[in-house]
């Protein structure tokens, strides 16, 4: 089974709470990835059992 379909879910609605720590912008919901999205920084953030890490050390960078 895979970790999508046992975890619980994002919230959508923390997004209007939620910012990137790095650039203060919006974030957007990747939900096939898991993952929140900082245009601004490129970088994602990962959700784990439904909890958005929100540390820079966590993130990834995107190309």
């Amino acid at each position: 089974m895979s970790d999508a379909l046992t975890s619980p879910a994002f919230d959508r609605r923390m997004l209007e709470a939620l910012i990137c720590p790095q650039t203060h912008s919006t974030l957007r919901y990747d939900a096939s990835a898991q993952e929140l999205i900082s245009d601004k920084a490129n970088m994602a953030f990962p959700i784990r059992n439904g909890i958005p890490i929100m540390l820079l050390d966590e993130a990834r960078a995107l190309e």
